[in-house]
């Protein structure tokens, strides 16, 4: 099983991912490592990323996909999908479920401003809320609950 935490910059995705991995015995991986270094550096400088930019991000993230599912994985993977065509490019097997963890702009643009070290600041939360296309046929999760909450909401859905 792959299990995709999905949801707007600063909601938990790494924090609750990890921790669900960890819980359940599954790989863990972020799709922030998945960018390049151009898109990195754009981000850093609050510049919002486009389709076109995501394009290359998306594909390399399918092809992990692809992989860990030939090889009997199960993986968690933290990644924004805030389009519903990110998510159809991601979600190519029966075997993969997504997880939306949900807050208000308000809480995250508080979260954020506690945040540090992270290419992706708080400039780019507004273009997030934008883009966000929030799933229908995902475990939607509160974000602004504790991190162990969340996860064990996620384990009672799964």
């Amino acid at each position: 099983m792959i299990i995709i935490v999905t949801g707007v910059l600063g909601a938990g995705k790494t924090t609750v991912g990890s921790l669900l991995a960890h819980e359940l015995g599954f790989q863990f991986y972020d799709a922030d490592s998945f960018h390049s270094p151009a898109n990195i550096e754009k981000m850093r400088r609050g510049i919002p990323l486009e389709d076109a930019d995501r394009e290359p991000w998306l594909r390399a993230i399918h092809e992990a996909i692809v992989e860990w599912l030939a090889n009997g994985q199960n993986a968690v993977l933290a990644c924004s999908a805030l389009k519903r065509s990110y998510r159809e490019k991601l979600v190519v097997d029966a075997d993969i479920r997504l997880v939306y963890l949900k807050a208000p702009y308000e809480y995250i643009w508080n979260r954020l401003k506690l945040r540090h070290g992270h290419f992706a600041g708080g400039n780019l939360l507004l273009s997030q809320f934008n883009d966000l296309e929030e799933p229908t046929d995902a475990i939607v999760v509160d974000a602004t609950r504790p991190p162990q909450e969340v996860v064990d909401a996620i384990r009672r859905e799964l």
